[in-house]
């Protein structure tokens, strides 16, 4: 699990990074953007693509394979905005995209490695604390990150993240192979037979819109705050607050990981959502101004249920997916929530300018409440197949 999180470690810090590095060298905002976005298109094409390759061959030599292929992918990029005219930009576009493309899936290997290491309550557990450390992640990184560009530049940053990005994978299979997990995730014949395979596992897709829907909410959040603490005239109150719910998200991590028993994904799910809604009465236009206090003892309450929220939904996929498509199923559900990201932003956006911050939470609440839907709708149609089935039995 450590060389798995360090593995991460750059991960959450790479869109900072790129960003100052592209507006320093184009002084485009838009243009910043746009590399960044090629990137993460990337990375979303390459998720289930890497967890594939992870269930069919070794994971260890893939990790280094990849993660090597990323470090230079990530320094080539240095190399081009510094060597060439900002007004040809466009010409970064390739290797951003090859960049993400080659993204190591190390994600998606230290989720699908727990069933090989722990069942039950064990392997519940591991996820739990998984989830919730990789919320420090969301803390930690962005802040190294920042820190790096102010004291030794933006090119600095980016030669740092590309040099991790390298070694991270490398040192995640080091620790795989150690514990014996040598060979493929899968056994070897993972996706043999066919990508479509896990579109026909019944909830797979639900789930994958589930989590879509969920994580897009979250991320919205962080809009949120930002904007409330821009119209405050105290910027710095955004990072602090996203501190106090990432705070709240441990401490409920570290609880729920150890509660015994099978965990009701629907359950904490709404709970998570109904954290989201309640920061809507303490938002402008609601309220005038509305509390730092009070807005942080909503965000340290109800993100308790994030980390909880995705670790069982991490321990259902597992469930879910063949044994010998984890790494995969891993990969889609990566995919599904990049995905999910990208469209509840704008969605976020314009909430913020149509109706103040405490719109926008009620729309990353909406969607969470939407996500909750799914799971209940899988719910119902599993029972109610196991009544028919039942049924047939007795008949």
């Amino acid at each position: 699990m450590f060389f798995s999180l360090l593995g991460r470690l750059h991960m959450p810090g790479i869109s900072i990074v790129l960003a100052f590095l592209v507006v320093d060298w184009t002084g485009s905002y838009a243009v910043g953007g746009v590399v960044g976005g090629t990137i993460t298109i990337g990375q979303t094409v390459a998720g289930p693509m890497r967890g594939r390759a992870a269930d069919r061959s070794s994971a260890s030599k893939l990790l280094v394979l990849t993660g090597l292929l990323s470090g230079l992918g990530m320094a080539a990029i240095v190399v081009v905005t510094q060597l060439l005219d900002p007004a040809r930009w466009w010409l970064v576009l390739p290797v951003a995209l090859l960049t993400g493309l080659a993204h190591p899936p190390i994600t998606q290997v230290g989720r699908a490695m727990w069933p090989h290491l722990c069942t039950g309550p064990s392997r519940e557990a591991a996820y739990a604390v998984e989830a919730t450390l990789q919320e420090l992640l969301f803390v930690v990184t962005p802040t190294l990150a920042a820190f790096t560009v102010a004291l030794w530049g933006a090119v600095t940053a980016m030669v740092a993240v590309a040099v991790w990005a390298a070694v991270g994978p490398v040192l995640f299979a080091g620790a795989l192979w150690r514990a014996g997990l040598r060979d493929a995730m899968g056994g070897g014949a993972g996706g043999a037979g066919g990508v479509g395979v896990l579109f026909r596992v019944p909830g797979f897709t639900a789930l994958l819109a589930f989590l879509g829907l969920l994580v897009g909410g979250l991320i919205s959040i962080d809009l949120v705050l930002v904007g409330w603490a821009r119209g405050q005239g105290a910027p710095e109150l955004a990072g602090v607050l996203a501190t106090v719910w990432a705070v709240g998200s441990l401490i409920g991590g570290l609880v729920m990981g150890g509660v015994s028993g099978r965990p009701r994904l629907w359950l904490r799910a709404l709970l998570a959502a109904v954290g989201l809604l309640a920061l809507v009465p303490t938002l402008p236009p609601v309220v005038d101004v509305g509390s730092p206090w009070v807005i942080g003892l909503v965000l340290l309450v109800g993100g308790t249920a994030v980390a909880p929220t995705l670790a069982a939904s991490n321990g259902r996929l597992a469930d879910l997916a063949p044994a010998a498509q984890r790494s995969e199923a891993f990969g889609w559900s990566s995919s599904a929530t990049t995905l999910g990201g990208a469209i509840a932003a704008p969605l976020a956006g314009w909430m913020l300018d149509m109706s103040g911050p405490a719109g926008a939470a009620a729309a990353a609440g909406g969607l969470a409440l939407l996500a909750v839907g799914f799971v209940v709708h899988h719910s119902v149609r599993t029972s109610r197949s196991g009544w028919s089935a039942q049924q047939t039995a007795v008949t």
